[in-house]
């Protein structure tokens, strides 16, 4: 089972979950799941297929924002129209749940937060974010 990690009370990140995560999830008040890996990015890893079939059967969005090395603004906004559309917590997963963190604060920075409060609020959650402060505070400026 992953580790949900929460960064705030409507965003938690984890690393790969299972179809028990899922039920788990459905179980604590999320309201939307967003997968942040690649389909076969590792051997015998759950597809996202398999994810979402399970979220629709626990009355959870689901959402596919898959991430391989940087991330593309198009991701980003996608991100934050998944976390926006939600209505409630989110859950998003990756292999460790850093790429999704470093998502959500790039999504949350163009919302206008500020990225010392990204930084802070992910630091809580086990997730170092601090050498992405200096691309946080210029996306909040530009905001």
């Amino acid at each position: 089972m992953g580790k949900f990690r929460e960064v705030t009370s409507k965003f938690s990140a984890s690393p790969q979950i299972d179809l028990d995560d899922v039920e788990r999830a459905a179980t604590q008040g999320f309201k939307a799941i967003i997968c942040n890996r690649p389909d076969d990015e590792d051997n015998g890893q759950l597809s996202g297929k398999d994810v979402a079939a399970s979220c629709a059967r626990h009355g959870i969005q689901f959402t596919h924002i898959p991430v391989s090395g940087g991330m593309s603004q198009v991701q980003v906004e996608q991100m934050a129209r998944a976390i926006d559309a939600a209505g409630g917590p989110v859950l998003a997963y990756c292999r460790s749940g850093t790429r999704s963190t470093n998502l959500w604060a790039l999504a949350m920075a163009g919302e206008g937060l500020s990225g010392a409060d990204l930084v802070e609020a992910a630091a809580g959650a086990g997730y170092d974010l601090s050498s992405l402060l200096p691309s946080l505070n210029a996306i909040t400026q530009r905001s």
